[in-house]
């Protein structure tokens, strides 16, 4: 079987139905709308959410709290992923990205200390968890803060 022979199942493809197309089509002159009112006009239909005047549920449920615009946002990575790398390697947010280890760097890398490590590794990163720090210094590796 080649590309140029492949075919819908029998009965899968229906013709499109083409309104508007006169009398003798069954979708001639209203094309299925009806005589007048409000969707038998163009651009009728309503927007997303539109409950036909009734208040909307958007703005039924109470609002509550804030966002702050200016938080920001770490890729968290622990001690325990950065095990697979070998003794000495200098750890930096690229490497940690082409590893699979974090999808994208937001606004920056946090090493947080779950789980133990036991190779000597340079670590870079822009935020350290206190306990990451002490076990990476504590095997003599370095932490550096970007």
């Amino acid at each position: 079987m080649k590309l140029h022979e492949l075919k819908p199942a029998e009965g899968a493809v229906k013709t499109p139905l083409r309104k508007g197309r006169g009398t003798g089509s069954g979708l001639g002159k209203t094309a299925g709308r009806g005589h007048k009112g409000y969707k038998a006009r163009s651009g009728s239909g309503t927007r997303p959410g539109f409950e036909g005047g009734q208040m909307p549920l958007v703005r039924r449920i109470p609002k509550r709290g804030f966002t702050n615009p200016f938080s920001k946002v770490y890729s968290l990575v622990n001690l325990k992923d950065l095990d697979r790398f070998e003794e000495g390697t200098v750890v930096t947010p690229e490497l940690l990205k082409e590893e699979g280890l974090i999808k994208k760097l937001n606004d920056g890398v946090k090493i947080l200390g779950d789980g133990e490590l036991t190779k000597k590794l340079t670590v870079q990163a822009h935020k350290f968890s206190k306990s990451a720090k002490e076990k990476i210094e504590a095997l003599g590796g370095k932490a550096e803060v970007i």
